[in-house]
């Protein structure tokens, strides 16, 4: 589904103040769900990469950045996903010749081409499974509000340009609990690109005496793109970032079609996407994680995944020896 734009700070509306009162349930339910719970603890170090707001912030290009920095430092990893938008519900190992998105998701499939991935809404029979390969550490993509796994470092990822929304709890706004609430869940912020949006996430981290982390995201495989008309579309959180993202790295956009995150393409709109960009006379192009739930699709889906070029969003801190002392000084301390 789509954001609702009343969810964002920069929008007026009373929606926000009406839905306050359902708010408080839902943030209510949340607190309460996690307090009963009691986590399982793990003989390996588990680190969860989430965030304070429903849709995407940035989790799996950070929890890639992290693994890349723990197996440069000897250890080996393994990926943890709930695989949502896949229909698979019982714990499975992503195999990337096997697996399509639409079974496992298409964050899993991005993780494994880089450490060994196990998806299962049950966290605790994934990992356990994950376990039986040996890995020296677990990493959650996403689960900051999961009880069931006691994490030893969870680090909340935050988009600069987005910040907290308009601070409202679901349905009112996007938080998925309180945020003093939830900054008790976590070891470490990750603040993504620029903006001021994150600001009041920040000045509570600190208050609460956590380390906030600078990190920005770098766009590749441009290449083919430079010098055409583009035609770009995304099933993400929020699609603008990524078209803002290609306008500037100097790309000229002739337009942006966004979609919901994790939007299972049909054929229909694969062919009105193709038929857009031939009319234009542009190249089209789309997020990785779009690339994967197109990959395997046949008549006009199987097209669209071979004219589309997917573009790849790595993560780089601004402080990487920093984070890198942080993240293995709470790996060693288990």
């Amino acid at each position: 589904m789509h954001a609702p734009d009343f969810w964002s700070g920069n929008t007026q509306s009373l929606l926000p103040p009406v839905l306050a009162p359902v708010a408080l349930l839902f943030d209510i339910a949340t607190r309460t769900r996690i307090r009963l719970t009691t986590p399982e603890r793990l003989p390996v170090p588990v680190i969860c990469v989430g965030n304070f707001v429903a849709g995407g912030a940035g989790k799996t290009p950070t929890a890639l950045a992290l693994a890349d920095m723990i197996q440069s430092h000897g250890l080996s990893t393994a990926f943890l996903s709930r695989g949502y938008g896949g229909s698979n519900r019982q714990p499975l190992k992503v195999d990337t010749e096997l697996h399509k998105a639409a079974a496992t998701g298409d964050e899993p499939l991005l993780l494994a081409r880089r450490a060994p991935t196990f998806i299962g809404v049950d966290r605790r029979a994934a990992a356990k499974l994950a376990l039986e390969t040996g890995p020296d550490c677990l990493i959650m993509d996403d689960g900051l509000q999961n009880p069931h796994l006691a994490k030893t470092l969870s680090v909340a990822v935050i988009d600069a340009a987005y910040g907290l929304g308009n601070g409202y709890v679901i349905p009112a706004g996007p938080l998925r609990a309180a945020l003093p609430f939830q900054l008790r869940l976590c070891h470490a912020l990750i603040i993504l690109g620029d903006g001021k949006a994150a600001d009041p996430a920040v000045e509570a981290a600190v208050h609460h005496g956590l380390p906030c982390f600078q990190a920005q995201i770098e766009i590749s495989n441009l290449d083919e793109l430079q010098g055409e008309p583009v035609l770009a579309f995304a099933g993400m959180g929020r699609p603008q970032k990524f078209f803002s993202s290609l306008n500037a790295a100097g790309i000229r956009l002739i337009a942006g079609k966004p979609f919901p995150d994790h939007h299972p393409y049909s054929q229909q709109e694969a062919l009105n996407l193709l038929a857009a960009a031939d009319k234009a006379g542009a190249q089209l192009a789309t997020t990785e994680k779009d690339h994967v739930r197109l990959r395997g699709g046949g008549g006009a889906l199987g097209e669209l995944a071979v004219r589309a070029v997917p573009v790849t969003a790595k993560l780089r801190f601004n402080s990487p020896d920093a984070v890198a002392d942080f993240v293995l000084s709470r790996i060693r301390r288990q």
